[in-house]
């Protein structure tokens, strides 16, 4: 397994496993909600590259793509030091340690890049991501009560984050 940062190569497989993820029912988007194409894929690295503190990482195996974490810097003067985060990783293989290493090597980044704040939001009731999280350091902030709605119900989301 490779975690490496994201190229524009890699913009059509980046889409296809976004899709895949999203599909999962994990993801703040339904699935099928949003389709993810190579060419948005493209422009979306563009911008990310155009803000220094900002990466997507992805895991690669052999030559697929089976995880990503996007890494997003704020260049506003009061919130510099932090940045939030967006993770995926192939249904057929959580589980397995991807996860771990995407943050590993994106907290090298950030630290590199002077972030101090690391956030992000999860479902309430993912309980893999929620012990990746705990596992890699991130604290529960907050709870933004039934603030999603799918399977027909409300479901809670989770703010945590990371101070480094």
């Amino acid at each position: 397994m490779e975690i490496r940062k994201a190229s524009r190569k890699d913009a059509g497989n980046l889409a296809a496993l976004f899709n895949h993820v999203e599909d999962s029912g994990y993801m703040l988007f339904n699935p099928g909600e949003r389709k993810a194409t190579a060419k948005q894929m493209e422009k979306q690295l563009e911008q990310i590259e155009k803000n220094p503190p900002s990466i997507v990482l992805v895991s690669a195996s052999r030559n697929e793509l089976n995880g990503y974490l996007i890494l997003l810097g704020n260049q506003m003067g009061r919130t510099r030091h932090s940045a939030k985060i967006v993770i995926g990783i192939h249904e057929m293989d959580r589980g397995k340690g991807i996860g771990t290493k995407l943050f590993q090597k994106m907290e090298e980044h950030a630290r590199t890049n002077e972030i101090r704040r690391l956030e992000l939001s999860v479902i309430a009731n993912n309980a893999l991501a929620l012990s990746l999280y705990r596992k890699m350091g991130f604290e529960k902030e907050g709870v933004k009560r039934e603030s999603l709605f799918f399977d027909g119900k409300y479901h809670d989301e989770y703010f945590l984050s990371k101070l480094l």
